[in-house]
């Protein structure tokens, strides 16, 4: 566990921060509903970002996929892993961030509304040991926006909320982290991200280095955005 001041541990989403897998699940969607002839616009799409699976599933079913909700779920996974296969898709500044952290001993886990499936094979495309641990969709009782998946990270690693910085991209998975008292930095990637109180903000990762997790770990909300 890295000594002096910074975060005790970092707890990144997955989807839109980590890697630009929206587009990959809303080619899925699409898809989905060009089979069954149903109807979902972009801003549908937007609506799901962030969402746990279950409730796209269910969001996609009004919509008029005539299937079950876990069934459709199985099958975007399925057509979404198919795609990450092909290409882990990182975002901006994450591989150096990371390097970054591993280096200076902080460790990180993936904390997301995707299944283990996914983020295993997403960890997989890091260096070995990048990540120490996986909280994903299908292993919580409450997904996102509630906090326990946040809550269930800092667990696993033995550390306090407070003493995390969580990043995230979606307005469900900033209110999880937020609300499980981790520091959080929005880093915007398919919706905007409006300021709120507590919440540090930059445009990418680029902008964001030790330093700046050191401060946003102390307690200071900085805004990197310039919106």
């Amino acid at each position: 566990m890295p000594a002096g001041p910074g975060p005790r541990a970092v707890l990144f989403d997955m989807d839109g921060t980590l890697v630009d897998s929206e587009p990959y699940w809303m080619r899925a969607e699409r898809e989905i509903v060009a089979e069954h002839g149903a109807t979902w616009t972009h801003e549908d799409a937007l609506g799901a970002v962030g969402q746990a699976l279950t409730t796209t599933g269910a969001m996609l079913r009004d919509a008029g996929v005539p299937l079950e909700p876990d069934v459709i779920v199985a099958w975007l996974v399925a057509r979404v892993n198919e795609q990450l296969r092909e290409r882990v898709p990182w975002r901006p500044g994450v591989l150096e961030l990371l390097g970054d952290l591993r280096a200076a001993g902080v460790p990180c886990a993936i904390v997301t509304m995707s299944y283990r499936s996914q983020a295993e094979v997403v960890a997989g495309g890091a260096p070995e040991g990048t990540f120490t641990h996986l909280v994903t969709g299908d292993e919580v009782t409450h997904g996102k926006p509630h906090p326990e998946p946040y809550l269930v990270a800092a667990g696993l690693l033995g550390v306090r909320p407070e003493d995390c910085v969580a990043i995230e991209d979606s307005g469900p998975g900033i209110t999880s982290a937020l609300a499980s008292g981790a520091r959080t930095l929005g880093v915007p990637a398919e919706v905007p991200v409006p300021a709120r109180p507590g919440l540090s903000r930059a445009a990418s990762l680029k902008q964001v280095d030790l330093e700046v997790l050191g401060r946003i770990a102390a307690g200071e909300v900085i805004d990197l955005l310039g919106d």
